[in-house]
């Protein structure tokens, strides 16, 4: 078995500010442990010192099993690269080497060809068969028909890019699951994936001895699978992790609960500091008319030196404070209505009715319309479709594209779109955005954010529109979780109507109608949520 032990990081930012401070936690043998943290508090930093891409400041990172890695952007590999090439960059180092050897011997025995090249090509089909590389290829073939439904052989040489990023996820996850390493990590492993894809990431996770650390935040998943979470909690002279021992669902009650101890000791220590400094006062002006009170002057500067020297007790960590506000409005009673309406080569007709104030949540596997749907109604005129819809009287749409597709923004940062797209000046702007905790990244362009920036940033556009109907496609995929609980309570206070294309089982739970696309094209509105069909 493996584990993983982070004792005592510290690591600066190139202009100097600290990023992390005294980071420690160990993932025990056969553990499964999610790290959790806000935007920006250094998970991203604190993975890649795990994966040895960069070091710590100070502190240490010790592993011991091997490490298999899921990093959160599975197409790191060339757009050129093929499902091999996938299979070979999560293998270990000497598979790497070994499936590299070859392919540079055969690109010399395909160009010069010459008895050279061709002895060196032999040698490295031998050293791949030395180094394993046979064994993988049947590791290979089980996760290729598993996640594929096809053999290695058949898919070997298809390009990765062809592959839904669901897919590839499944593919490596199978893989490493299947190969030697006795640690995973896993960097946001249900990303793409629909909901029968995230049980099954569930049932895997759980089902395998080996220790696995992985970061989501997919709050099903997290209480399904985890059984510590290490939170990274922002500090003032940098951030520092707390392990909760037990089960997501009774992790905010435990933070809330140890923050409210953290912030009680820290007051009573305040008090009693401000008490022995009136202390000294009042004694440094008696001593001053009483010779006989220097000496208790004396010693109460002492106690209050020596008090000061031991210092103040942990202060509680500094809470995100992301404020969504939506604003809405009355409508007619029919906010939308669809009639025999068929999206090409995706749905059979179907009917339906959305009324002003509903809450429905879009569901269904990848693939079967559903962002098509929402993008229709957006006035997308490059989704094609048959039969009718409209939208009832003041209906206004604001729209939240999942991919955060906005080509319109690319090249401007977000004072320029706020000015632009809502005559905002520098003053209103930093304020709007600094209730979204995003101010500090005013005068970058909106490509350069992080996808949780961008969603708040999406999210926030939404609340200056004032739109009577909300169109929001997988909201919560990239925001953390005080930032989906945030846009959660505001949906619950939002006057006006919303129709959401998720697979966040936990976001749905604030939903009251389910339009369930199933499979065959069939749409149809369910009691309950529905996610496997």
């Amino acid at each position: 078995m493996g584990h993983i032990d982070v004792n005592a990081v510290e690591y600066s930012l190139s202009d100097g500010r600290v990023l992390l401070s005294d980071v420690s936690f160990r993932v025990g043998d056969g553990a499964k442990v999610a790290l959790i943290g806000a935007n920006g508090s250094g998970k991203t930093t604190l993975i890649r010192m795990i994966c040895g891409d960069i070091s710590p400041d100070s502190g240490q990172v010790a592993i011991s099993g091997g490490l298999g890695i899921m990093r959160q952007f599975i197409g790191s590999v060339r757009d050129d690269s093929t499902v091999r090439d996938l299979l070979v960059s999560v293998a270990p180092k000497r598979i790497q080497d070994a499936a590299q050897k070859i392919k540079t011997t055969e690109e010399q025995m395909n160009t010069r060809n010459t008895e050279k090249d061709q002895m060196a090509y032999a040698q490295a089909i031998i050293d791949w068969g030395d180094a394993g590389g046979y064994d993988f290829e049947v590791i290979w073939d089980v996760c290729c028909t598993e996640a594929l439904g096809k053999s290695f052989d058949a898919v070997a040489e298809r390009k990765v890019n062809t592959l839904s990023g669901g897919e590839q996820k499944k593919v490596v996850l199978r893989a490493l699951l299947e190969g030697p390493d006795e640690v995973l990590l896993l960097d946001e492993p249900d990303n793409y994936l629909d909901v029968p894809s995230k049980r099954w990431l569930e049932e895997v996770i759980t089902a395998t001895k080996k220790t696995v650390l992985f970061v989501s935040h997919d709050r099903e998943l997290l209480d399904n699978v985890a059984n510590r979470i290490v939170t990274l909690e922002q500090g003032v002279s940098g951030n520092t992790t707390w392990v909760h021992g037990g089960k997501f669902s009774t992790w905010h009650e435990a933070r809330v609960a140890r923050n409210k101890r953290f912030a009680e000791v820290l007051l009573r220590w305040q008090q009693e500091h401000q008490r022995l400094k009136d202390l000294v006062r009042t004694l440094q002006v008696q001593a001053a008319s009483s010779p006989d009170m220097a000496n208790k002057y004396h010693a109460m500067q002492t106690r209050l030196r020596k008090f000061e020297e031991a210092g103040a007790p942990e202060a509680p960590p500094l809470e995100q404070d992301v404020k969504v506000g939506l604003r809405g409005g009355r409508t007619g009673l029919r906010a939308l209505t669809f009639e025999n309406l068929s999206l090409d080569n995706l749905t059979e007709p179907f009917n339906f009715e959305v009324f002003f104030g509903d809450r429905v949540a879009v569901l269904g596997k990848n693939g079967t319309g559903k962002s098509h749907f929402l993008r229709m109604i957006s006035g997308d005129e490059t989704v094609k479709y048959t039969g009718n819809w409209k939208l009832g009287a003041r209906v206004e749409v604001g729209y939240f594209a999942q991919t955060h597709a906005h080509p319109e923004f690319e090249s401007k940062t977000l004072l320029e779109i706020l000015w632009q797209e809502h005559s905002l000046q520098l003053g209103p702007a930093k304020s709007v955005l600094r209730k979204y905790e995003i101010d500090g990244q005013a005068e970058q362009k909106f490509s350069s954010l992080s996808g949780g920036q961008q969603a708040r940033f999406q999210v926030l556009l939404l609340e200056l529109m004032g739109s009577t109907a909300l169109l929001l496609d997988e909201p919560t995929d990239n925001l953390d979780l005080a930032s989906a609980e945030s846009l959660e309570a505001a949906l619950n206070r939002y006057e006006g109507t919303v129709m959401a294309v998720t697979h966040d089982r936990w976001f749905t739970r604030g939903f009251t109608r389910f339009l369930v696309f199933g499979a065959n094209g069939r749409v149809y509105e369910s009691p309950e949520p529905i996610f496997d069909h």
